[in-house]
Parts: C-alpha cells; sequence; structure tokens
C-alpha cells in the first residue's frame, strides 16, 4: 500500500559494494557451528548458532518481508533481539561495511560479520542466551513493498514482525530492539505502536523528527545526508521514497512531517538510551527523544566518543547485556541501581570525565547563566551592558562572522543544554541563515578540538579539517533561518526552543527581530586561564556531518547585524555546573 502523500522512484538492485557474502536469497534452516568464521578477518562463533536465512513475515497489509534469524542451538526458547534499518541484513561483510570499520580505526575482527551495520552483533548475544533477528524491511533487497524514510508505517511494520517473532516456537514471548543511527530512529516509532511483547528498548543516538534533524535542520533546506541516504540505502525491486523531492516541495511543517517524528507520548518500554555531544546528526534528536518519552523506567548515558567504537566497546555491550537480561530474561540483578543518567564532560586535552552519576541530566546543581554579548569589546559577560551596540559582517566579505569571548578565573564545567538570545537585522536583505558555534580556547586563545574514533591518521585529518563532524569534535553549534524564528509555546521550553516551522516571517528594511537558537548539548571543562568563544556568522562553521556530502551553503546577501546592549541585550544561556 502506497502513502498517496509520500513520492517515490525506482529503486535499484543492491550495488556490488554493498552486498555481503550471505545477501544471496537463499532460504532455510542451518547450524553453524562453534569455531565458524564466515571470513578471515572477522570474528569466530564462540557456540553453534542455529541460522534460519529468508525466514518470510506477512505484515497487516499483505506485504511480506525477509528476516534473518540467530538463535543459541542449545537453547529451548529464548527472548529476541531486533536490528530494524534499510542496510541489507547480510551486509556485514560487504566492503562498504569493513570500510566504515576502517574509517574509524576499528579492526574487523571485534564482529564476526553475522551482524547488520549498526547492530547487534550474533556472536555475542546467541553466547549468552539471546536470538538475534535482521529483517531485510518493506522494499529493501528481496522483500516486496514500496520502502521509506524513518516513518511511522515503519513502526507499524516492526510491531507486525515482533508480533509475528514471539508467535515462534522458540521465543519466550519478550522482544527487544537496539542499535544505533537508523536503527535507533526505528525504535522511536516501533515502541510508539506499543506491540505487546516489546519489552525494551535501546536507541544508541539517533534522530528522532526528520523535518527538525535531517532535511531542515533550524528551518534550512540543507539535505546533504538525506541524499547520502537516500542514494546509499534502501536498494530493492521496487519503489522508494523521495525524501529529497519531498524536501524541496514541502518546505514547511506539514502532515507528512508530522507523521516523520514519532508520538512519545506513547512511549512508555523500558529505555537505556544512549548519546554524545558530538553527532550534528544525532545528538539534538537522541536527547530529544530522552526527555519526551514517556517510560518510567528510563537511563540515558552520554559517552565522549563516537557512536560506532562506543556501541561495540566491550564494556559497553556488558552494559547492555545488563539491562536487556533485567528486562527479556527477567534476571533479578543490579540493573535498577543503575544511575537513571551517567554523563561525561569533555576536556578536549585528555582529561574528559565519564560515567558522572546523576539524576536527571541536565544535573540538578546545573544553573542556566546568561552571558550577554558586547559588540564594541567582542566579550560576553554576565552584567548586561548598559548601552547598544552592533557587531557587522558583511556576508560575502572576510571575515563573515562575529566573535564574543569569556574568560574563565576558576575551573568551570557546563553541563546542559546552551541557548542564543540574539537581537537580529538584516541590511540589504529579507532573510539571514544564522550559524552559531561555542567553541573551547585553552589558554593562549587556540581553539581545541578533539577526535571522536581511535582512527588518528593522515586520511583522518584530512577529511576532517572542514566537516565529517562526526569523526572530530569541534564545539557545540546551532543554525536558524531568521524567517522561520517563530517559536513553538507547547514544545519549547527556558533551556531549549523549538520553532514551529510553519510560516515564513520575512524581515523589513530596517527591522530588529529576537530570535532564539538551541545548540546542542554540551559537557564542557574549562580550567583557569581557558576561554569560550561564541560565534554567530553566515555560513556554516563546521562542514559536514561525514566525507563526501555535498555542503549546505547559507542563502544569504548584503550585511548581519547582531545587536547588543541597552534594548537589544543579546545573551548566550550556558548551563553552568554549581
Amino acid at each position: 500500500m502506497t502513502d498517496d502523500r509520500k513520492t517515490y522512484i525506482p529503486s535499484t538492485p543492491l550495488p556490488e559494494a554493498r552486498t555481503g557474502m550471505l545477501t544471496p536469497y537463499d532460504p532455510g534452516t542451518r547450524v553453524l557451528e562453534a569455531g565458524f568464521r564466515i571470513a578471515p578477518q572477522f570474528r569466530e562463533l564462540p557456540v553453534d548458532i542455529v541460522f534460519e536465512k529468508d525466514t518470510p513475515v506477512t505484515l497487516r497489509d499483505g506485504t511480506t518481508v525477509h528476516v534473518d534469524i540467530f538463535r543459541p542451538a542449545d537453547a529451548d526458547k529464548v527472548p529476541a533481539i531486533v536490528a530494524w534499518s534499510p542496510y541489507g541484513k547480510a551486509q556485514g561483510t560487504s566492503a562498504s561495511v569493513m570500510g566504515v570499520f576502517g574509517l574509524v580505526g576499528l579492526d574487523n575482527g571485534i564482529v564476526s560479520g553475522l551482524e547488520k551495520f549498526e547492530g547487534p552483533d550474533p556472536a555475542y548475544w546467541c553466547a549468552h542466551g539471546y536470538a538475534i533477528v535482521n529483517p531485510d524491511i518493506r522494499g529493501v533487497v528481496d522483500s516486496e513493498g514500496d520502502s521509506v524514510l524513518w516513518d511511522r508505517q515503519e513502526g507499524r511494520d516492526c510491531a507486525d514482525v515482533i508480533e509475528s517473532l514471539a508467535d515462534q516456537e522458540w521465543c519466550t514471548g519478550r522482544i527487544g530492539m537496539s542499535g544505533t543511527s537508523y536503527l535507533a530512529v526505528s525504535q522511536w516509532f516501533t515502541a510508539a505502536e506499543a506491540p505487546a511483547h516489546l519489552a525494551a528498548i535501546n536507541p544508541w543516538e539517533g534522530v528522532s523528527d526528520v523535518y527538525r534533524d535531517l532535511v531542515r535542520r533550524g528551518g534550512m533546506p540543507d539535505t546533504g545526508f538525506a541524499r547520502h541516504l537516500q542514494e546509499g540505502s534502501f536498494f530493492g525491486r521496487n519503489q522508494k521514497e523521495d525524501i529529497l523531492a519531498e524536501a524541496a516541495a514541502r518546505p514547511l511543517m506539514d502532515a507528512l512531517w508530522e507523521d516523520k517524528i514519532p508520538d512519545f507520548d506513547a512511549i512508555t518500554v523500558p529505555a537505556y538510551i544512549v548519546a554524545s555531544y558530538s553527532n550534528t546528526l544525532h545528538t539534538a534528536g537522541t536527547f530529544r527523544g530522552w526527555r519526551r518519552i514517556a517510560s518510567e523506567e528510563k537511563w540515558l548515558r552520554i559517552h565522549n566518543s563516537q557512536e560506532w567504537p562506543d556501541y561495540y566497546d566491550e564494556a559497553n555491550v556488558e552494559d547492555l547485556r545488563r539491562f536487556f537480561d533485567h528486562y527479556l530474561h527477567g534476571v533479578d540483578n543490579d540493573w535498577l541501581e543503575t544511575p537513571r543518567v551517567r554523563y561525561s564532560t569533555l576536556d578536549l586535552a585528555g582529561g574528559d570525565r565519564t560515567q558522572i552519576p546523576a539524576a536527571e541530566f541536565p544535573p540538578a546543581a546545573s544553573v542556566n547563566t546568561k552571558y550577554y554579548l558586547e559588540a564594541h569589546s567582542r566579550t560576553l559577560t554576565t552584567q548586561a551592558p548598559e548601552s547598544g551596540a552592533e557587531a557587522v559582517y558583511d556576508v560575502d566579505a572576510n571575515p563573515d562572522a562575529v566573535s564574543f569571548i569569556a574568560s574563565f578565573d576558576s575551573e568551570t564545567t557546563l553541563v546542559g543544554y546552551p541557548k542564543a538570545h540574539l537581537w537580529v537585522e538584516a541590511r540589504g536583505a529579507a532573510d539571514m541563515d544564522l550559524f552559531v558555534l561555542v567553541q573551547k580556547l585553552d589558554a593562549h586563545g587556540t581553539p581545541l578540538q578533539a577526535f571522536t574514533v581511535p582512527n588518528h591518521n593522515a586520511r583522518i585529518h584530512d577529511v576532517t579539517d572542514h566537516g565529517a563532524t562526526i569523526l572530530r569534535y569541534k564545539g557545540s553549534d546551532g543554525r536558524l533561518r531568521v524567517s522561520m524564528r517563530h517559536l513553538d509555546e507547547a514544545l519549547s521550553t527556558e533551556e531549549v526552543p523549538a520553532h514551529t516551522f510553519d510560516r515564513v516571517e520575512k524581515l523589513s528594511p530596517g527591522e530588529i527581530v529576537e530570535v532564539d537558537l538551541d545548540l546542542l548539548p554540551v559537557g564542557l571543562t574549562f580550567h583557569p586561564g581557558e576561554q569560550l568563544r561564541f560565534v554567530v556568522s553566515s555560513r556554516n562553521l563546521l562542514g559536514t556531518m561525514m566525507p563526501g556530502i555535498r555542503e549546505y551553503v547559507g542563502d544569504n546577501s548584503g550585511a548581519h547585524v547582531i545587536h547588543t546592549g541597552g534594548e537589544y541585550a543579546s545573551y548566550l544561556q550556558l548551563p553552568v555546573l554549581g
């Protein structure tokens, strides 16, 4: 069944680089014996595993999808963990996935190659009494139907698969979900459908609002990663959703985009959520999900690296097993004693702290503090300047930015949600694309950055000097198209402004307007003598999130004016840990 609100284009077969050793359609059940290794570079299996390949599941509308099931051979009944994404269920041995591991500096030997990209590894989980289920979702590889991207349709489809699995003779009827990125996003949508046998979820960094996180962050038509996702995934026999055409034709929030936001209020299942401060695609959405889901039993861990090394880290896998052991196996372990929040603070010079316990995020000791912009001195001060002034840049000049600096005399740690409240004016234009950034500077004024992945070779330097933001952290950023400044009173909080994106309000000549910009959450420590730099610019200050993605260029002309002091007291609000 095709949704007539959506736009579709023909799909194409899975390309060779995305094809794994087990991709060819070959239904049936076989046993992979302990010691089996699918290829020399991968981990061998520690136990005998029953492998049910290309098992058909019929969805509620009659569409048939295929799933691969890996389960321990020595167990009668086990719970299952589902990894839901459009990445082919057998891509773990593909050149593409091995290339990603190489890019971030992971050894392929830490996984068996039977795992779905960004998903749990059957070698580990089957050895601990779990089945792993890897579906080819609607419209992908050999599954029927037309594929959609991050949508409530996916939630319904996955709910159907979960209920089908629960009826299998090998299943205890308790199902969980796990995985990073797309595999995290699908968990929000599935949990919102409340399938009876979904017992726990583990969203590990993923968007939770396609409009705000993927195609129109800050109201800007930045579709570089959407193109990468659409053209580099969803390979199959039929049609796939054309998210690029939809983004171009539907620039305002409407029913189609609303359908790509999960019903957070309907998510009540226990959840172990993992986030970072440094993923410019996933951070906002993961924290939004944490804040808004209705689950009473929810945990948040904020790490200090990148999602793939973090997900496959041995200690983190063991930690996740404690969660699933409790909710899927019913083990009376110590999981409930786990702090509801474990956050990190970044030092950017080797002194990061992790696993800091708290009851909430931001921690109760974090105090929102206003640092006012002063245009003459280009400083940030906790006292609002009495007299007004202007900081101005021409968008076609160099520099096309203005910045403001605060120095810290004592150790200061920021933990929580920064936001910028600015009074701005466009001269020679009726709109402004604004980009903002909070940077840490050392005592000599040098910007500090840190790699989020183990790979630190020459190539990783090349791709992250400008761009590849998820591989190298340079600070907390935000953006807003000023004509889209209207606040959503229902969704906005004192800490995190949210915009309706349902109207366009152009600027008149000489008009000064106030705008609120949300920046990605931070955990950042400043030692005595170090500085914070706040930058406002007409261009993307960080570049793209991954290599090879087309960069968005702001739609600007004329000059941007940032008003400070007096009746136009612009400020940067920072969460200072007391």
